[in-house]
């Protein structure tokens, strides 16, 4: 078995963007005190302790309104942390976060068919029926594991879904033709312009797709930055920046 992930864009109504929201809000409070008790603890006993999001609900009732699993999915993300930085000299210690980050995200797992997908909506868990861009569709085959929902620098809402799929039925075919060998052979050389050159004397004709959004680019930079920060119009431009990068990234990625 192996896992593969499809990412799609949702389109969130009104009401289930402030649920959305609150479960980013809510993701990173437990993971700020979970890691602040942590901390605190080891600085106190010597010893980290195994603390659990369900201990905060006493105190934070307003915690029960989101999705739990999100919340158990906090507890795994800043367990890993830890293990990758005991493990590793490379990796620095757990850092909090910070609601200014232009992106959000929380992970949560299927469990009892919480989540699935019915024509054009996908179900998650407390947010409800959310419109979804079905650009592509899973066997049914595949098993839904879990989904992780984010929000974008510039205001835009993406699932990604992780799926449990079985190895590759041609993997046989694959070993079969990396067996025999190639009749002819390539060579690809660094070049400054146009970075690659081959040896039939041919060049990669990149597109170029940054260059060409550039004077764009720095035409809504430059508005951005005569806005006063912290306001509406600030809040409006930056997104606007945002969305020339969006398009260099997804052009790029295609």
């Amino acid at each position: 078995m192996r896992n593969i992930a499809y990412r799609y864009r949702i389109c969130p109504k009104v009401s289930q963007i402030v649920m959305l929201k609150k479960t980013f809000g809510c993701c990173r409070f437990v993971y700020n005190r979970m890691l602040s008790d942590k901390k605190a603890a080891y600085e106190k006993e010597g010893k980290i302790p195994r603390i659990t999001p369900a201990g905060y609900k006493k105190d934070y009732a307003w915690l029960k309104e989101v999705d739990s699993l999100a919340l158990a999915n906090v507890q795994l993300h800043l367990e890993k942390a830890y293990k990758r930085f005991f493990d590793s000299t490379n990796n620095r210690y757990p850092k909090y976060k910070t609601r200014h980050d232009r992106r959000q995200s929380y992970t949560t797992n299927a469990v009892g068919g919480n989540i699935r997908i019915e024509g054009n909506r996908l179900r998650l868990p407390k947010v409800g029926n959310v419109k979804i861009r079905l650009h592509r569709k899973a066997p049914e085959e595949w098993k839904l594991k879990s989904v992780t929902v984010s929000m974008e620098a510039s205001g835009e809402y993406y699932a990604s879904i992780l799926y449990e799929i079985p190895e590759c039925e041609n993997q046989a075919v694959r070993s079969e033709i990396q067996e025999k060998k190639p009749v002819n052979i390539l060579g690809i050389d660094y070049a400054m312009h146009g970075l690659a050159v081959f040896s039939d004397g041919t060049r990669a004709d990149y597109p170029g797709y940054y260059r060409k959004g550039q004077e764009k680019l720095a035409r809504e930079q430059r508005k951005l930055s005569h806005c006063r920060k912290g306001s509406r119009n600030y809040e409006k431009q930056r997104k606007r920046v945002a969305r020339c990068h969006r398009k260099v990234r997804n052009q790029r990625s295609d």
